[in-house]
């Protein structure tokens, strides 16, 4: 189940926020040649390792191929363990792996925030802008300061995908225009964690003092092509759980003009399935005034099957994909940036602008 290795430390490639990127020489096992690959060290969890470090490492991502999560993960440092930390805090996250972590969750005995987070009783109707997948984050922001500039976002993220925080790049290079990322259920890494998407979702508001939040897995979506069988489902529950604390929950459509996958060409039957049955409450569905041509038929039937219980608003698109380019963040979704699938960043924005007018209504 774990291809694990041996390697040995041969350069720092660098690093960002929680992360040290790694050049490592991997050991040779019987029926494999040795070979070099990329790593990456969660610095919180096994230190920060230095070359010639011989490390342990889980090799699957490599083994598959993978994109997203393409590195030899360092499990260990055996020959330079880092010190104990401790504190306070006992709610385990990643828990009954071997990467299990001791975090302080907001809403545990120990934590500072415990009363306020027990003492509030809904949201005050914060918007709360619900994406299917971690690449959103990016266009949703730029969405909400392109209409209300000082804005103050928090992002939640759910364990669909990554589990630590600290893996995405993008909460790095835009740490400056999120005010708090609150973790929640079992991924962990950010300035807050909870147990669960309430309890982020009500921390988001009363410790990081949000305007709006956006909720959202990880980076690495997990999909199987099967109607139930994939991870963005959450989103679904994300809007019921928004809608139960008295937000207002905002539910951003994943809609693709450069998906080779019929699927999700149009508006992805992940958004059909997740606001279309998944979702009990009543949701903001921002529609983006601009559409590619060819495909505005197909979106707008597809719009249609969802529930009445929806409110479906169109949204005027101008100047989001100039705020879009401002951004100090590559777009990227499955590869394809704005040039190769403008219709998805312009639909998550359009979200984010639907939020930022919601919450200057409610100042």
């Amino acid at each position: 189940m774990i291809r694990w290795r041996y390697g040995t430390v041969t350069g720092v490639r660098g690093g960002w926020r929680g992360c040290t990127e790694l050049e490592v020489d991997v050991e040779a096992r019987e029926g494999e040649d040795a070979y070099s690959a990329r790593g990456l060290a969660y610095d919180q969890l096994v230190g920060v390792p230095e070359v010639g470090d011989r490390v342990l490492l889980n090799c699957n991502a490599i083994a598959k191929g993978l994109g997203t999560g393409g590195y030899a993960l360092v499990i260990a440092v055996p020959d330079r363990l880092p010190a104990d930390v401790d504190g306070p805090g006992h709610i385990v996250k990643a828990r009954y792996t071997p990467m299990q972590a001791m975090r302080l969750a907001v809403d545990e005995d120990d934590s500072p925030y415990r009363a306020a987070v027990e003492d509030c009783e809904d949201l005050g109707g914060m918007p709360v802008v619900v994406a299917d997948l971690h690449s959103a984050l990016a266009p949703v922001l730029a969405g909400i300061h392109a209409t209300a500039p000082d804005a103050k976002v928090a992002y939640v993220m759910t364990d669909g995908g990554s589990l630590p925080a600290w893996f995405s790049r993008q909460l790095d290079q835009l740490s400056d225009r999120i005010r708090t990322v609150v973790t929640a259920g079992q991924c962990f890494g950010g300035d807050l964690e909870a147990t669960n998407i309430h309890n982020a979702l009500i921390a988001a508001r009363t410790v990081g003092g949000a305007d709006i939040a956006i909720v959202a897995q990880g980076p690495g979506n997990l999909g199987t092509g099967t109607v139930w069988g994939f991870s963005g489902t959450a989103a679904g529950e994300a809007v019921n759980a928004a809608s139960v604390l008295g937000g207002r929950p905002v539910a951003s459509l994943r809609i693709s003009e450069g998906d080779a996958r019929e699927r999700h060409r149009g508006v992805s039957h992940h958004s059909m399935t997740a606001y279309g049955k998944v979702a009990l409450a009543a949701a903001d569905i921002p529609v983006p005034d601009e559409l590619p041509a060819d495909l505005e038929p197909k979106i707008r039937a597809q719009l249609a099957e969802l529930p009445e219980r929806h409110r479906q608003i169109e949204i005027d698109c101008s100047g989001l994909a100039e705020a879009m380019q401002a951004l100090p963040v590559r777009l990227s979704t499955m590869g394809r940036g704005l040039d190769k699938d403008r219709v998805y960043f312009i639909a998550e924005a359009a979200a984010g602008r639907h939020a930022a007018q919601i919450a200057k209504r409610r100042d």
